[in-house]
């Protein structure tokens, strides 16, 4: 049976990716006080930084619900295809328990937990999406995710830790130092899990390019077929420094893909957030 590539919003692949790969979305819903809509489709990043700025209150995100996994799930099973579905990290969401639920009310689906969120759930996605173009059975599909999910490195610097601190992320303390001293954490995705790493000062264009630099400078362990940079409302020169940074610091990447986030993964790091996110080599078990 054919198989069909479904995941979350919070994956940020660009429409462009989505119809190039036949990945289909189940969009997550945002919540802006009395208003409420899909990710994507009815909210965008920019009602966003809008309704932030008016009400000084973070809006509400939602996972998908079991109903409307099994509706869309349903429809494809219809259509004779076998589904690999991608979830946001069980620890940030509810989308994955939701889709297993959902899972055992129909035949032939498969939930994925990718661990990740934002592009570095993406690169899992894409990969999947590749293999089921190239008529790869659900099972080749799922080994090759599930081992390629532990080596997806994920990372980000924020000019701003407001929003994080305001989605009970960080305490009130930590967002008043960061903001008096200038400091800008990076914050790191290991194992399905949000940790801050290194803190960086300065004006956000001085900290992206230190941040890319210390992901990339001297690293042979870092997988060459593809790279993203995924960002909120960074200014289009910042875009291209990261980029030539990129290619300066590890010139093999085969692709550079640029994306911006969704509103639900907005939600939770504001404006001026980047990051770089990539696979890493599996270490050679032989030596």
């Amino acid at each position: 049976m054919p198989v069909k590539i479904i995941s979350d919003s919070t994956c940020d692949l660009s429409q462009d990716l989505l119809r190039k790969y036949d990945i289909e979305v189940a969009p997550l819903t945002v919540t802006l006080g009395n208003r409420s809509g899909p990710d994507g489709e009815e909210i965008t990043a920019e009602d966003i930084y809008r309704y932030v700025d008016t009400t000084g209150q973070l809006p509400k995100t939602s996972a998908v619900n079991p109903m409307a996994y099994e509706a869309l799930f349903r429809k494809w099973q219809e259509r004779g295809f076998e589904i690999i579905h991608f979830c946001i990290s069980s620890e940030f969401s509810s989308a994955y328990q939701n889709a297993c639920i959902a899972a055992q009310e129909t035949r032939g689906v498969y939930p994925v937990d990718s661990r990740n969120l934002s592009t570095g759930q993406g690169l899992t996605v894409l990969k999947a999406a590749e293999m089921a173009m190239a008529d790869a059975s659900v099972e080749e599909i799922l080994r090759t995710c599930e081992d390629m999910i532990p080596h997806v490195e994920a990372s980000f610097v924020a000019n701003s830790i407001d929003y994080l601190y305001k989605g009970g992320r960080c305490s009130a303390l930590a967002a008043l130092g960061a903001n008096m001293l200038q400091i800008k954490p990076c914050i790191e995705v290991r194992d399905g899990k949000m940790i801050p790493g290194k803190k960086y000062r300065g004006s956000i264009e001085k900290v992206i390019r230190s941040y890319v630099i210390d992901k990339l400078k001297n690293r042979t362990d870092i997988d060459d077929e593809r790279i993203f940079v995924t960002h909120t409302r960074c200014d289009p020169e910042t875009i291209e420094a990261v980029r030539s940074l990129i290619r300066q610091y590890h010139p093999g990447f085969r692709e550079i893909l640029e994306t911006t986030a969704g509103a639900t993964n907005t939600t939770h790091c504001g404006p001026e957030t980047l990051g770089i996110l990539f696979v890493r080599k599996k270490p050679d078990t032989n030596l």
